[in-house]
């Protein structure tokens, strides 16, 4: 509808699951249902919570209807796959964080599981009734789990062993080693992704009423705008880029970067220690025989999180060093990547749980930015009452930001809309709430003989895996 109050969706007919059943209008009805039903405790339930009502028109076509106009209409339904009815109807509501994961998978792509062994491997075979004619080309995939980036790059270039190594997060100078392997090459594919620093607004050591990092106790210092300031000009984003990062991603200034009409000219970065140092000085902050800046007793001290991975740990450390010339003493602290992602919210060590005062980590924004900056939205804070489910880690509030979000929530003007995410972006990375450092690129890595892969900026690089064929082989 022009208005966006409504839009019509006509499904593919003759898909059928992995199992045998059909696809169609009532799976799509269910996976609105399952994701706001407030047992599920569904992350992707905000897509979904505009939706009024949706009529089933006939076996393939959905009519949704809005609350409120919507500029992006497509953000339900699509990014995060759908979930058949048949397999999951039985564990609606509170059974369903239990039963993901335990459940077999069954989809409607051109392979389907045949075994899984957590951390060690998956196996799919060809899905014989896919709706494709004459696709996939491979009989079986067999993914190899766990291990570390640098290990599955070398098996692709180096060794052979494998034809595909997925986000090889390596530092530059190690990737070029790898390379000279000759036995695959690296796939660099832009995104939308940021790599930032993250400032807590809240005190995570202090616990009131059963919570720690609550709204009821603001961080004594980077509640600060000056401390939050030398943090960002004592970040070497050059030497990052230059030497761990390098085509992994590129120094920016923006929190959002795509797309390129969201993208802000307003904001510029700067690695300056003596502005660092002045800015605390100006702040009563002084200088100790330790060298550690403090003030009315309070020490400029933080303990610095992130997901394990080598290279993460590198930048922690020159970000470390870089504060550290300012007068700011930080303990870097390293959580593997299942636990500081991880959906079990009764985990201190996620990044939601935020039970630190710095932590770095990388997301990605998706074709529309509406869900991507609801992460500053006062009413999306993790809360011990809302069980640890909100987006806005930083537990930060500001009136005037939630006031243009809401604006641009029912923005149907494209070029206004894009305005006002752009003073958005503005407002969060000018306060130095987040940090950013790096807009990455996506590295994969590739067999020289591995063809038909078709790089997107928007989409798993496995969406089209059904056209993937070698060289050589019939197509």
């Amino acid at each position: 509808a022009k208005d966006g109050q409504w839009v019509v969706w006509r499904l593919k007919r003759g898909v059928t699951w992995h199992d045998g059943a059909p696809f169609s209008a009532d799976d799509v009805i269910f996976n609105w249902e399952f994701a706001i039903d407030p047992g599920t405790a569904a992350g992707s339930r905000a897509a979904f919570e505009d939706i009024v009502r949706i009529e089933r028109l006939d076996q393939y076509t959905i009519k949704t209807v809005f609350k409120k106009p919507q500029p992006y209409w497509a953000s339900a339904f699509t990014g995060s796959g759908l979930l058949p009815r048949h397999v999951f109807q039985s564990v609606k509501g509170s059974g369903a964080r239990e039963a993901i994961g335990m459940i077999a998978a069954v989809g409607t792509g051109p392979y389907r599981l045949t075994e899984f062994r957590p951390g060690d491997l998956i196996r799919a075979d060809l899905n014989k009734t896919y709706h494709v004619p004459n696709r996939p080309f491979f009989d079986r995939l067999d993914i190899k789990c766990g291990g570390d980036a640098v290990g599955a790059a070398r098996a692709v270039l180096q060794t052979g062993e494998y034809d595909f190594a997925y986000y090889v997060l390596i530092e530059e100078e190690v990737l070029r080693r790898i390379e000279q392997g000759g036995k695959g090459r690296v796939m660099t594919i832009p995104s939308s992704a940021v790599s930032f620093i993250q400032c807590n607004q809240t005190d995570p050591w202090r616990e009131v009423d059963g919570e720690r990092s609550s709204l009821k106790a603001p961080h004594p210092l980077l509640t600060e705008k000056a401390v939050r300031t030398a943090l960002s000009l004592s970040v070497d984003r050059t030497s990052i880029q230059d030497h761990l990062v390098g085509r992994n991603g590129q120094i920016t200034a923006n929190f959002l970067n795509a797309p390129d009409r969201f993208r802000s000219q307003n904001c510029t970065w700067e690695f300056s220690i003596d502005k660092a140092n002045d800015t605390l000085e100006q702040a009563g902050y002084l200088r100790g025989p330790d060298g550690v800046r403090s003030k009315d007793g309070r020490r400029l001290r933080f303990l610095f999180q992130a997901a394990a991975n080598s290279t993460v740990q590198k930048v922690q450390t020159v970000i470390k060093q870089g504060a550290g010339r300012a007068g700011i003493e930080m303990e870097v602290k390293a959580i593997p990547a299942s636990v500081f992602f991880s959906a079990d919210v009764s985990n201190v060590d996620t990044n939601v749980r935020f039970l630190a005062d710095l932590q770095t980590y990388t997301v990605f924004t998706g074709l529309d930015p509406q869900l991507f900056m609801a992460q500053f939205a006062s009413w999306e804070v993790p809360t011990k009452e809302n069980g640890w489910t909100g987006r806005n880690i930083a537990r930060w509030r500001n009136a005037d930001f939630d006031r243009l979000w809401r604006q641009a929530e029912t923005e149907m003007d494209p070029v206004k809309r894009a305005a006002l995410f752009i003073k958005m972006n503005d407002m969060v990375v000018q306060s130095a709430v987040v940090i950013p450092v790096t807009w990455r690129n996506v590295l994969h890595a590739a067999a020289n003989s591995l063809a038909g892969i078709e790089p997107n900026s928007w989409d798993s690089i496995f969406g089209r895996i059904a056209y993937w064929y070698r060289v050589g082989e019939a197509r």
